[in-house]
């Protein structure tokens, strides 16, 4: 290795948390046969800097895997015998990285996982914002069947429940709906779901109440689920939905994880000052609730994020009857209007750029207000409220919108409840013109918040990608580096570690994600993704 990347390394690893929690796990004895001799090792990572998750600074510790567990660490373990010895000389050996918040919805049809897996993560979480399989366990059935390329969980998703039981009615359930909802929770948990998720700016969650959502909530609590919230507001309105969220976890008396948190359009930047201290109010208050996030200031949903919730009630025909009465006509699109100015839109179409556009691909990419150039228009908000209808009616698209501020990210990324979670959808090359923190969001913190800004240590990053979101989900065996634990494993290089996928250019893997192991198998080997798929369906309570 060159002296100034070693150099650069160590100026890396330096960057540690205070305490030492692997000398424990450095004392244990290396595994043996019942002959009292050394027993052969799967794979055995050599000669790293090992960051066990904890949030401890590195050390040098060999690491012996054999089947899907960790069974030995110490200083300098016997090759003798190994399948597999990785010299990890110059590189970080962590947890596996798990994504807290994850678009799972391909996974069928990508069940390689590719572009979770090559930027490090070994569990995601599926089911966010309140969308999630229904029935849940036919669905973890199909998935366990493809075997998928890395471990996977899901929530229960309250939008998802109510539109079964309610269809996109804008009212309050009945007793009877109220009770057949609580069911559904109830057979999801029953099923292996981690809890419920809620999102209360997407239809029909947004017709929802308070008490409906704690209602429901209790159930997941019940049986030992957290509640993951993509707030009513993040814009004018947030820290209404903050508290609303905090609320929900009071009542239900549930742990609240306020996701993909941010402050959305000018208005709102600096805002999460005023958030953060209603977190950590509420945990002194008694609250369990902790955050996670994703590292760009951009932000990706439908584009009918843009259109008032009212006029959407009751699906696409009510929809159009209402488009045909000038007065609400007139109505919704004062609505999107204020929305381009006021919220997602940044008050500039040229911040809202189209991800996904299946009736005009060759939108993808594009911005509004290139659209309206296209069409000869204008790039008004008028205008652009016009064009947003059309896409609604022409079944939707999908939108990045450029709205955040980056001292508002870094703000929330120090906080010591916020975890690092994607918000990403499972994605290929040549597939859409996705967000590029489907590609990349692991690599980045490690790259531009780590090493770039060194806004956070490494070991402290290190441990918002594995041990808090593992905690959060109740797993003990998981997101931690320790004799015992599942051997979901990644070898990166501190030094040259980076997302590549951009905004413009969204279909690129990350650099200096070396090797990753998923249940002690090797699923990626020099930058490469092995054929063979090791990983799991997770049910909580299930062993």
């Amino acid at each position: 290795m060159r002296r100034g990347a070693a150099k650069g390394v160590g100026v890396v690893l330096a960057l540690g948390a205070a305490a030492a929690l692997l000398v424990a796990a450095t004392r244990r004895p290396t595994a043996q046969s019942a002959a009292g001799q050394p027993t052969p090792f799967d794979v055995l990572i050599v000669n790293g800097q090992v960051l066990d998750g904890t949030g401890s600074p590195a050390q040098r510790v060999d690491v012996g895997v054999r089947g899907d567990r960790i069974v030995a660490m110490a200083a300098s373990l016997p090759r003798t015998g190994a399948t597999r010895v990785i010299d990890a000389a110059g590189r970080v050996v962590s947890p596996g990285f798990i994504d807290l918040h994850a678009h799972l919805e391909p996974l069928l049809t990508m069940p390689a996982m590719e572009s979770a897996l090559r930027q490090g993560v070994t569990l995601a979480l599926g089911g966010p914002d309140g969308t999630a399989p229904l029935p849940l366990a036919p669905y973890l059935d199909s998935v366990r069947a493809l075997r998928p390329g890395i471990n996977v969980a899901f929530l229960a998703g309250h939008n998802e429940i109510r539109r079964r039981v309610m269809r996109l009615d804008a009212r309050a359930p009945t007793p009877v709906e109220l009770a057949r909802m609580q069911e559904l929770v109830a057979e999801s948990m029953g099923e292996g779901a981690y809890g419920l998720s809620t999102g209360l700016l997407y239809l029909p969650g947004t017709y929802s109440t308070v008490d409906e959502v704690v209602a429901l909530a209790r159930v997941a609590s019940d049986s030992g689920g957290i509640y993951t919230s993509h707030l009513r507001k993040e814009g004018i309105g947030l820290l209404d939905g903050v508290g609303e969220a905090l609320e929900i976890g009071r009542r239900a008396r549930i742990p609240v994880v306020l996701t993909h948190h941010k402050a959305v359009g000018q208005q709102m930047w600096g805002k999460s000052v005023v958030t953060l201290a209603m977190v950590d109010s509420a945990r002194k208050a008694g609250t369990d609730v902790m955050i996670d996030q994703y590292p760009y200031t951009a932000t990706h949903t439908g584009i009918s994020v843009l259109v008032p919730s009212w006029a959407l009630a009751g699906g696409d025909a009510e929809f159009r009857k209402r488009l045909d009465n000038a007065t609400l006509k007139d109505s919704i699109v004062r609505g999107i209007v204020d929305n381009i100015l006021n919220d997602r839109g940044g008050g500039d179409l040229a911040r809202v750029q189209f991800s996904r556009v299946a009736w005009d691909t060759s939108l993808e990419g594009k911005t509004l207000k290139d659209w309206a150039v296209r069409r000869g228009v204008a790039p008004t908000p008028a205008n652009g409220a016009t064009l947003v209808i059309e896409a609604v009616l022409k079944g939707g698209a999908s939108a990045m919108y450029h709205v955040l501020d980056e001292a508002d990210v870094r703000r929330i990324m120090v906080h010591p409840q916020t975890m690092i979670a994607s918000d990403g959808r499972l994605s290929r090359p040549g597939d859409g013109h996705p967000h590029p923190r489907a590609y990349g969001t692991f690599p980045r913190v490690l790259s531009e918040y780590v090493r770039t800004q060194r806004l956070l240590p490494l070991a402290v990053a290190v441990h918002k990608m594995t041990q808090m979101p593992a905690q959060r989900l109740r797993l003990s065996d998981r997101g931690v580096l320790r004799v015992g634990a599942y051997a979901d494993v990644v070898v990166f290089d501190p030094a040259t570690v980076r997302d590549r996928s951009t905004f413009t250019e969204p279909h690129q893997y990350p650099d200096g994600i070396d090797v990753v192991l998923v249940n002690g198998a090797v699923s990626v080997d020099g930058g490469r993704v092995a054929r063979t798929r090791s990983g799991r369906v997770l049910q909580r309570g299930a062993k």
